[in-house]
């Protein structure tokens, strides 16, 4: 099968910065190291900002209902928005109605917005794309935010039947008091474990939480003994515009097809290696993050087939140019969680049952 010619994304000083960077955070090279006493800076000031929330001097909010923060250290994507539908449905399952906050990367509303996807569905570029994710597979009401305090309070004023809230991400958004943290990390791990600039990481890697969950194939030697192991799988392609056709992706396999990927979250590669896994030949295009598919990527490829994750997915079924290409299947993935964290729900439960009650 000969090569697809794929389209690619003009490159900006932000994007190249970017690549520059990804790649000296994963060792401890010359430029990581020249960022080395900037590093220093960093952390001095974020362990002040976290003790000063911490001695009350800077003021924090305690929600009416238990709170759950699902976050990262890592920058970028480390697969938040499939663990937090897995922990919204578990929550549910075990009797709570749970409501999602989010800050809503690259969405342009101000203020707190809640989002729609029933009769009428929010744009992603007004709540983002993750937000409006969760609230579709989540079925519970979604609010962004960049105060998440806000948003929270406006969740439960117009959801007085929510007794829980989870967090999409804000770790470090310490004015929200949280009862419980789940801490995410995949296949990079800590990096080079230094904290930005000279390093990957907004915090340190000994940073405490609850429980640390690893979305990758095995569990390094870098992440604590009591790390959860989670994997994300897909095993079936959705056409774009019509999503009653549907094709198990291993019946992609050995065919003629040309296949192309293209994935705009913050590990492209995660979504590369399961297509492999899966026993497919494509060509991949990685695209900047949070993409807003503004300049469409699709446009220029001779690919009988592009495969593109939900995220993706939920943009450009909002874009004209783009959503009427039979071409574009979505390749959904929901999060596999060891054994390990379903078992210890039941902590999780207890240690929420218990603020509800003091």
């Amino acid at each position: 099968m000969s090569p697809i010619p794929v389209a690619t994304s003009k490159p900006t000083i932000y994007h190249i910065t970017e690549s520059i960077l990804g790649a000296a955070w994963q060792r401890r090279g010359v430029l990581a190291c020249l960022l080395w006493p900037l590093s220093l800076l960093f952390r001095a000031v974020s362990a002040l900002r976290r003790s000063l929330y911490a001695a009350g001097r800077l003021r924090s909010t305690r929600l009416p209902v238990p709170v759950i923060v699902v976050g990262n250290i890592f920058v970028g994507g480390t697969g938040k928005t499939p663990l937090t539908i897995w922990l919204v449905h578990m929550l549910r399952q075990a009797g709570y109605v749970p409501g999602v906050i989010s800050r809503g990367y690259a969405a342009h509303a101000t203020g707190v917005q809640m989002v729609r996807h029933v009769t009428q569905t929010s744009l992603a570029s007004e709540v983002g794309d993750e937000p409006l994710l969760i609230a579709t597979h989540g079925h519970s009401p979604v609010v962004v935010g960049r105060d998440r305090v806000a948003a929270a309070e406006a969740l439960l004023q117009a959801h007085p039947e929510v007794n829980l809230i989870v967090s999409d991400d804000g770790l470090q958004h310490y004015r929200l008091q949280r009862d419980i943290e789940i801490m995410l990390f995949d296949s990079r791990g800590i990096g080079n474990g230094w904290v930005l600039p000279a390093g990957p990481l907004r915090e340190p890697a000994s940073r405490r939480r609850d429980f640390t969950v690893v979305n990758a194939a095995s569990i390094q030697s870098s992440m604590p003994a009591s790390s959860i192991r989670m994997k994300l799988v897909g095993e079936l392609a959705v056409q774009l515009t019509d999503p009653a056709q549907c094709r198990l992706l291993l019946a992609l396999r050995d065919q003629s097809l040309r296949i192309a990927a293209a994935a705009g979250i913050g590990n492209p590669q995660r979504f590369f290696s399961m297509l492999s896994a899966a026993g497919l030949v494509f060509e991949a295009l990685a695209l900047p993050d949070h993409c807003n598919f503004s300049d469409n990527p699709f446009a220029a490829m001779t690919a009988d087939l592009i495969l593109i994750t939900e995220k993706d997915a939920v943009k450009c079924r909002q874009i004209e140019s783009i959503k009427h290409d039979p071409r574009i299947w979505v390749v959904p993935v929901t999060a596999q969680i060891d054994s390990a964290l379903s078992h210890q729900i039941h902590h999780i439960l207890e240690k929420l049952r218990v603020r509800s009650t003091a």
